[in-house]
């Protein structure tokens, strides 16, 4: 299978790495913003097609999908670009950036019978995959799930503390990961949710702090502490408390309530959560089938957000 990925930056690399752990996959084109440093990347990785316009790896014919690792904004009109391409599309968190370009993507998704993917990688990494399967046995039902997301970002760099040529979003982004894993680990839908924003930075022009408070269907609640003021233990940690046990995720490790940590090192093949979601999307195409955190199944979150963003203007 031929890939082309668009994104040469912190999270194209991470991309590029679990491809290359895949067998009978091969990265054919990598599209970047800046040429050099994009032709840097694909030295690394043997890529031989480099650009920076992604219609050019649209237009080659050997290319059967896409993964776009490309600033939020371009999210929805590139994957409408690579579904009417013919090509089959994995696009990182998140989907878009407003509920209306989300749904057309879902649409022309449906439309074309193409295999379209969203990057809710916390569906796939192993901690949160444990919990899952305790969950789906019967063993286990979340009451709440407390969280944090925190960044220093003051100023707009990346995850390499390169800086970047679009600004990030603490509700569209960082939300977004909490809000699918809530309802994808619950399987409840949110019936009520909540925000409220600190205040508006005076050059990024977004909100660097957030508090949400979500609430399922099934009783469980979701309290979410976001801030990219943070200046300490950056990253996002999830606390499960459940009706027979307390579980807290940090980053790819997972303990009890009582700081045991659980061996989850074999639940998949890879502890990397983007090289399975990378393996997802690859065995989807492969099998013709629907992938998890396909763009319908994720929809849900982004009509949350939408009712959030509604909220807090």
């Amino acid at each position: 299978m031929k890939i082309a990925l668009a994104g040469a930056g912190a999270f194209g690399v991470k991309h590029l790495e679990g491809l290359a752990r895949i067998d009978g996959v091969e990265v054919v084109s990598l599209i970047g913003r800046e040429l050099a440093k994009t032709q840097e990347v694909a030295a690394r990785f043997g890529v031989r097609h480099v650009s920076t316009d992604l219609a050019d790896a649209l237009a080659i014919k050997e290319v059967d999908a896409v993964i776009l690792c490309t600033p939020t904004q371009m999210h929805a009109s590139q994957s409408i670009a690579c579904l009417t391409a013919g090509k089959h599309v994995q696009v990182e968190i998140p989907l878009a950036d407003s509920l209306k370009d989300a749904q057309a993507v879902v649409a022309l998704a449906k439309e074309t019978g193409l295999t379209a993917m969203c990057g809710h990688t916390r569906r796939f990494n192993p901690s949160h995959q444990w919990v899952n399967k305790r969950i789906r046995s019967g063993e286990f039902r979340i009451q709440q799930m407390d969280v944090q997301t925190y960044f220093f970002r003051r100023t707009n760099m990346n995850a390499l503390g390169q800086p970047r040529s679009w600004t990030d979003h603490l509700l569209w982004h960082h939300a977004a990961h909490t809000v699918d894993l809530f309802q994808y680990q619950d399987g409840g839908k949110i019936v009520a949710a909540n925000a409220v924003q600190g205040p508006i930075h005076p050059t990024l022009g977004i909100a660097m702090d957030m508090s949400i408070q979500l609430k399922s269907s099934t009783g469980a609640i979701c309290t979410l502490s976001l801030s990219f003021n943070n200046d300490g233990p950056l990253g996002t940690f999830f606390r499960y408390i459940g009706d027979t046990g307390t579980y807290i995720a940090r980053y790819d490790d997972l303990f009890t309530g009582k700081d045991e940590k659980i061996d989850v090192s074999k639940v998949d093949v890879s502890m990397n959560g983007i090289e399975l979601q990378d393996r997802e999307f690859i065995a989807a195409i492969r099998g013709r089938r629907e992938p998890n955190a396909g763009v319908a199944q994720v929809l849900p979150c982004y009509e949350v957000l939408h009712r959030l963003e509604q909220q807090l203007a």
